[in-house]
């Protein structure tokens, strides 16, 4: 697609992209700085606790940028061009976090083998990681207006590329439905009803797979266990509070992202976004009490939940924290 070609409401496109992408990079970068256990313990205690800015963004946001950047240039998900891009934000910046089998797979890109090879050689079947999930808040903004399964088809086309294991593309679809939703009914986020009804969407267009017997799970949960009190007593290894009996439950039966997993990761993330869609601080330090994957299931979050609050919602010193995004 052409730049005369683009759809004629490209740039309010954009400004959801780019919505999505500071509440998805804002929450990576403040995650990130959660491992340390310091940082960790003090924002729970005060969410203006927070580290010293300015906090470097990982492979989640490096990622999303590169969805970003190909919606902005082609106005739909260009799988060809999607590797490339990935590929050389890489090789420019390959200390931003990526795992192992993402730099593998990435390498062979840049050395000029075809991603649809490179990927099926690192993971056979596919990969069920969840970086097709952490890196699709911009897709989910570019095509918010439109209908579901449009949403869906171009969430697809984007996991594939790193992620063509049935569950790497059902958390990909996952999150982006849950982004897109979250846009279209911005203005009843605060309504009970309005929470409830984002994993009816979810599970309509999610394909059948584990990552959706999660979402049934994480719907089934969502709104019955209250918040529990903070506790100074936490697990050092998992970093999750261990007195909070709400957030335990809820990790035993969703996951946090410990596994690195679309399955174990999208159905808690999705189950944070609904109970705080209306307040992106609330949300992201409810993910963040969670332990686990840190930066990446607030990425997640932090991309559903800005398109539902907007950019006013997303605290301004958390964003003037986070390090400059490279867009090119």
């Amino acid at each position: 697609m052409s730049t005369s070609t683009l759809p004629i409401d490209h740039s309010s496109r954009i400004a959801r992209a780019t919505l999505a992408l500071e509440g998805l990079s804002v929450g990576d970068a403040l995650g990130e700085t959660c491992f340390s256990d310091h940082h960790f313990e003090a924002i729970l205690e005060d969410p203006k606790a927070t580290a010293a800015g300015p906090w470097p963004y990982t492979d989640d946001t490096a990622m999303a940028l590169g969805i970003y950047e190909i919606l902005h240039q082609h106005g739909r998900i260009d799988q060809d061009e999607l590797a490339r891009r990935f590929a050389a934000r890489f090789e420019a910046q390959p200390w931003r976090g990526y795992g192992p089998g993402a730099m593998r797979l990435l390498s062979q890109v840049v050395s000029g083998i075809d991603w649809r090879i490179a990927s099926e050689t690192i993971f056979p079947g596919g990969s069920f990681g969840n970086g097709s999930a952490m890196r699709i808040g911009p897709l989910a903004g570019y095509f918010a207006d439109d209908d579901y399964p449009v949403i869906a088809e171009q969430a697809q086309l984007s996991a594939a590329v790193t992620h063509a294991h049935a569950e790497g593309i059902a958390g990909g679809i996952a999150a982006a439905i849950a982004g897109a939703y979250a846009w279209k009914n911005r203005d009843d986020r605060a309504d009970e009803d309005t929470k409830r009804g984002l994993f009816d969407i979810v599970l309509k267009h999610t394909p059948q797979s584990e990552v959706r017997k999660g979402i049934e799970r994480a719907a089934k949960i969502a709104f019955e266990l209250p918040s529990a009190p903070r506790s100074q007593l936490l697990d050092p290894s998992t970093k999750t509070i261990l007195f909070d009996v709400s957030m335990v439950l809820i990790v035993q039966q969703l996951g946090n992202g410990s596994r690195i997993s679309c399955q174990d990761t999208v159905p808690f993330c999705l189950w944070a976004a609904a109970r705080h869609l209306d307040d992106y601080t609330a949300a992201i330090i409810t993910t963040i009490r969670a332990g686990g994957d840190i930066d990446t299931n607030c990425a997640i979050v932090g991309g559903i939940v800005a398109l539902a609050v907007g950019m006013k919602g997303i605290p301004d010193d958390w964003r003037k924290d986070r390090e400059e995004l490279l867009v090119s």
